[in-house]
């Protein structure tokens, strides 16, 4: 029996969507739904995860099934379902709050122990859903409601923090970049482990234009360098201009003399290299493909481990395991 092939309007539910009128959660869905067509995994067998905010609204606007979790939380409730049911697709929708901040902890474990998850982090520099206050990621100096003064932590850079974790797959994209999103979503999808994906998305009533010395269309070109596997590191509206890596040293050359990027060699250095130049004026901000490298995933370790267990000891009792070792009767 052949299957219908799906379109972007078979992941619309009949929910209204209701995010504030320009905001990048918009273009993220519009991706995602035509990233979930283009992949054409039944819709029975996908599962959007969430924690809590802004971008957490994710599963009630997909025609799949989906869990709305507790706040920082989604990664392990991800994992279970992952482990529980391998052949799901899970996606995990999260916050650079969310995520990052209460959760940090669990998406640091997701990402280490590589279960085949798509961690997808919209990252405004700004806790939206509460109303503006200061998150992981907004920069030093930034002026919000619990900053009066400007804030004076040293903010985390997600793509650094993902490879800190040793994350099999990262990635970077932006909201306004819709055919590069969806892309990516693709292959981030396409990737057996865990996939991490952030996503500048911008906030237009608490973080307006954060992002607009990079993501702009009007300077996009000339500000950002696109990771392909393969090719030149090339950018510019005329291409140009190039990257190359002189002694761990990032620095501007012609595009003849331009490096070819490769994200699939084991050492996460050089994609670490690259994580760093995120806003910086003299150079461009590299979105696309950090990392992508092949590693067994944690749920097909499991299974081996359980099936070996099985095999060596049969496949054992409930009532054993509670009367297993030491017990006692209180009278």
């Amino acid at each position: 029996m052949t299957q219908t092939k799906l379109t972007k309007k078979d992941f619309k539910s009949d929910q209204d969507v209701k995010w504030c009128p320009g905001c990048g959660d918009y273009a993220i869905l519009n991706a995602v739904q035509a990233a979930c067509a283009n992949i054409g995994t039944a819709k029975e067998n996908v599962m959007f995860v969430s924690g809590i905010g802004c971008s957490s609204r994710f599963p009630y606007y997909m025609d799949t099934y989906g869990f709305h979790t507790i706040h920082g939380r989604a990664p392990a409730f991800a994992t279970g379902i992952k482990t529980s049911n391998p052949d799901l697709t899970v996606w995990l929708v999260t916050g650079d709050g969310d995520g990052l901040s209460i959760g940090g902890n669990h998406l640091a474990h997701l990402l280490r122990r590589n279960v085949d998850i798509n961690v997808l982090l919209f990252n405004n520099e700004i806790y939206g859903l509460t109303k503006g206050q200061y998150s992981p990621t907004s920069p030093r100096g930034r002026r919000t409601k619990t900053s009066p003064m400007g804030s004076i932590d040293r903010p985390f850079n997600p793509i650094s923090f993902a490879l800190g974790c040793n994350a099999t797959f990262v990635a970077r994209t932006i909201d306004t970049h819709v055919k590069h999103m969806t892309g990516i979503l693709e292959q981030a999808a396409a990737h057996k482990g865990t996939s991490f994906v952030e996503i500048y998305q911008n906030c237009v009533i608490f973080n307006d234009g954060c992002f607009d010395d990079v993501a702009s269309k009007s300077v996009r070109d000339d500000r950002t360098v696109d990771l392909r596997a393969g090719e030149k590191m090339v950018f510019g509206k005329e291409h140009d201009k190039g990257l190359a890596v002189d002694c761990f040293e990032p620095k501007l050359v012609g595009a003849a003399d331009a490096q070819v990027w490769d994200p699939t060699v084991e050492s996460s250095a050089p994609a670490f290299l690259m994580s760093n130049l995120d806003h910086d004026p003299a150079m461009p901000n590299p979105i696309g493909i950090f990392r992508s490298v092949e590693s067994t995933p944690f749920e097909r370790d499991m299974s081996d481990q359980i099936t070996q267990a099985i095999a060596d000891k049969g496949e054992g009792q409930l009532k054993d395991l509670i009367y297993a070792g030491e017990t006692w009767e209180v009278s």
